[in-house]
């Protein structure tokens, strides 16, 4: 009976130690995953705050440049939907990657804890 209770004790040591590494894996795999993705979309944040300043400069130039206040109007409805539409734009690829994030950073949890309840049974 001690034999008995002891080879099960000692299954139930190893199957825990298993789930443990698989765990830690999950965790590591996850971590360089959410690493690599933060550093996208800080890049992307980095390269739409260029891109607006770019356009911002643009504009006051043009603005600078007018001769009349019909040219001023004309020129700000232009740039007020041109801005529209690129903060929309880029407010879809910020969406997309903030999904990627999401996406990434569950795949490796399941993938393990898939893994480590098949060993169990």
């Amino acid at each position: 009976m001690s034999r008995l209770f002891g080879e099960l004790s000692e299954q139930g040591v190893e199957k825990i130690k298993a789930a443990s590494g698989e765990m830690a894996e999950a965790l590591r795999e996850t971590y360089s995953s959410n690493a690599r993705i933060a550093t996208d979309y800080g890049l992307k944040v980095i390269e739409i705050s260029n891109a607006n300043t770019a356009s911002a400069i643009d504009f006051f130039a043009h603005l600078l440049g007018s001769k009349s206040v019909t040219d001023i109007f004309t020129l700000s409805a232009a740039q007020a939907h041109k801005a529209f539409e690129t903060a929309s734009a880029q407010n879809k690829e910020l969406w997309e990657l903030a999904q990627k994030i999401a996406t990434e950073t569950g795949e490796p949890i399941r993938k393990h804890v898939a893994k480590v309840l098949h060993q169990t049974n």
